[in-house]
């Protein structure tokens, strides 16, 4: 039956603004040449296992309400198995390239280390046939490190290094499994790793280890010959009260504690980004200067709602400002577009999983063109540069050259007289150049 779930279903193809087709891209358009690249290798689009095939559409209140083949019985070998095979055939026929899971996604259920290696060795075996067959890739890799109840504290956090020893088995072998399935990343969220309360925290103790864990995981990276990216991705808090990895500035101080920086890059999250009180394109522009923009999830949360509701884009403007700090960052190098989205817990039918994929899809598209054509026009470039100009002046030069002390600038200023003149940020004429895209 799982087989057979997505098989009513053609491959949705690019049919233009103007189609009435519900199950077809009217802004995606794989091929299209978008400045100097195909759009398809821009953006490089990924559907994640663990809200489209994993959630049954629970919440705190109810329980799951979706019928998927593979759901609603024991997470046995079969369900497993099952589940992968309707995940990579959905994914085929939407035509995208990439798929994302953690390690307990494409398993069955296991309590002891044993039982998780074998079930996970089976899963990659199954996953390896499956990407063959249907001509698709691993973007990135994840250990679950949070739903377990042995994570309750955390798991690199953990007051028990026991419980440290056994996030180590996950991660090394999900890693492992990364490398095997020819991953481009591997990506580490510590839903668990903060506090709830500082009463019962050592927090120094936490961040050591923390940091000791995430050294580890890029040792082991070399080690074992894994060329793709190690990502962490920022979040605030949900579940725990403060996460250590609040926001991608917090992040940067992180790795640069432990000596990482040159070794780890995020994976932004929208929805994380207002969680944590920030825009999204502030975020992607924030990575972008400190030069560690890895990867994107993209989704959306509600403002009305002070938690993570992963919902699928929909707002071309929003995007548009986001995908203006994603190209002048110079876009991806092994990172993507992950959907880390779900559809609503009423939205039960199987055509709601191509509707929610495509129309997150089609405004990423559609955002990307309204940027490029932006960055292409030339305006809003040209005013940023001029704004700034006076850095490669004498002045501004003389700021930054080998030697200059505070005293030399301020002698500078009052030999000088130096009175400098108000120029206008022009912010209302540049969010009237957006508009008009």
């Amino acid at each position: 039956m799982s087989a057979d779930y997505f098989a009513p279903f053609d491959k949705v193809r690019y049919e233009g603004p103007e189609s009435t087709n519900d199950l077809a891209y009217r802004w995606y358009d794989k091929d299209r040449i978008v400045m100097g690249k195909r759009m398809e290798d821009h953006l490089r689009f990924a559907v994640c296992f663990w809200h489209t095939f994993c959630w049954p559409g629970s919440d705190v209140f109810g329980a799951g309400t979706f019928s998927r083949p593979w759901l609603g019985g024991a997470n046995d070998a079969a369900a497993a198995r099952a589940k992968r095979a309707a995940a990579l055939a959905f994914i085929e026929k939407l035509d995208v390239p990439y798929y994302c899971f953690h390690d307990v996604d494409v398993m069955a259920e296991a309590e002891t280390i044993a039982a998780y290696r074998s079930s996970l060795a089976e899963a990659v075996d199954h996953l390896e046939a499956l990407q063959a067959a249907h001509g698709r890739k691993l973007l990135w890799g994840t250990a679950n490190l949070f739903g377990h109840p042995r994570y309750m504290a955390g798991a690199a956090t953990n007051p028990d290094p026991e419980v440290f020893a056994w996030a180590a088995v996950q991660v090394r072998d999900c890693l492992e499994a990364t490398h095997r399935l020819g991953g481009a990343n591997y990506v580490l969220w510590g839903g668990r790793e903060g506090y709830d309360t500082p009463l019962n925290t050592e927090i120094g103790v936490e961040l050591d280890n923390f940091g000791r864990f995430l050294s580890l995981v890029v040792e082991h990276k070399h080690r074992i010959g894994f060329t793709g990216t190690i990502l962490i991705e920022p979040k605030p808090h949900e579940p725990t009260k403060h996460q250590y990895d609040f926001d991608v500035q917090t992040v940067y101080g992180f790795l640069k504690r432990y000596g990482l920086e040159g070794e780890v890059k995020v994976n932004i999250e929208a929805n994380h980004a207002t969680l944590a009180g920030h825009s999204f394109e502030h975020e992607i522009a924030m990575a972008r200067a400190l030069g560690i923009l890895g990867s994107i999830d993209a989704n959306r949360g509600d403002p009305q709602n002070g938690w993570d509701t992963d919902q699928f884009p929909a707002s071309v403007e929003e995007w548009t400002l986001a995908m203006l700090e994603w190209l002048r960052a110079g876009g991806f190098s092994t990172g993507g577009f992950n959907f880390d989205a779900k559809v609503r817990r009423q939205s039960v039918d199987a055509a709601d999983l191509f509707h929610g994929h495509i129309g997150g899809i089609d405004t990423i598209a559609r955002a990307l063109l309204r940027a490029a054509a932006l960055i292409e026009d030339g305006a809003l470039e040209h005013f940023r540069a001029e704004r700034y100009a006076g850095w490669q002046g004498p002045l501004g030069q003389m700021i930054h050259a080998e030697g200059t002390t505070l005293g030399g600038i301020a002698d500078h200023a009052v030999a000088r007289g130096l009175q400098p003149v108000r120029k206008s940020g022009r912010q209302e004429w540049c969010e009237n150049l957006v508009n008009r895209a």
